[in-house]
């Protein structure tokens, strides 16, 4: 039925039940994490090792733009205009790395294992790459504002896709419909969660 909206439910949703649900599905968000934060590592000392492992990782045409891209500082600075719709592209591209780390969760929870691994072997790729060229303040620079809400946001997410994928696999003897419905509150306080930790990231990124 149709229920009156309420700001004070919402931040209900915000403050407690999402911090509440992360906490009670730790093990859920512990996996997820070491899904990200494993690749990370291996492909930023994999790359600070060897140029030519990250190539095989990501094509050199794009290591050299990710270079080029963090090639000079920030000093200058960049008119409002830029800045509005960076922001925009930001909130655009995480929500679609999120959406995918969540929704291919539904494929027993494989989806959300792949994305997770791949997005954190780039990411650490490409850390390493723009460190080792030399740029390395630069791009430490422009992710340690936004980086620690944009990453937890995108491994929440993980998280929900992998509990999403658990729920189709053990079941407590209900459907696989039932199964995902039982959990259908928690997941969506995550995923609003993540959304809200998403927002704010592509604003301090932009």
């Amino acid at each position: 039925g149709a229920r009156a909206y309420r700001v004070s439910a919402l931040w209900k949703l915000i403050a407690h039940e999402f911090p509440q649900t992360l906490r009670r599905r730790w093990g859920f968000f512990a996996l997820a994490n070491l899904l990200f934060y494993l690749p990370f590592l291996i492909g930023m000392f994999g790359t600070l090792a060897s140029t030519e492992f990250a190539e095989t990782i990501l094509p050199a045409q794009q290591l050299a733009g990710m270079e080029d891209m963090y090639s000079e500082g920030f000093n200058e600075g960049r008119d409002e205009g830029t800045d509005s719709a960076m922001a925009g592209f930001y909130v655009l591209n995480n929500v679609g790395i999120a959406f995918r780390c969540f929704a291919t969760g539904i494929l027993f929870g494989v989806g959300s294992l792949f994305f997770s691994i791949y997005n954190g072997l780039t990411i650490g790729v490409v850390l390493g790459w723009v460190t080792h060229t030399g740029h390395g303040g630069n791009i430490l620079t422009f992710i340690c504002g936004h980086g620690p809400f944009e990453l937890t946001a995108i491994v929440i997410s993980a998280a929900a896709g992998l509990q999403m994928g658990w729920a189709l696999i053990k079941t407590d003897g209900l459907t696989r419909t039932g199964s995902l419905r039982a959990q259908a509150r928690e997941l969506g306080n995550l995923i609003v969660g993540a959304a809200v930790m998403l927002v704010i990231a592509a604003a301090i990124e932009g």
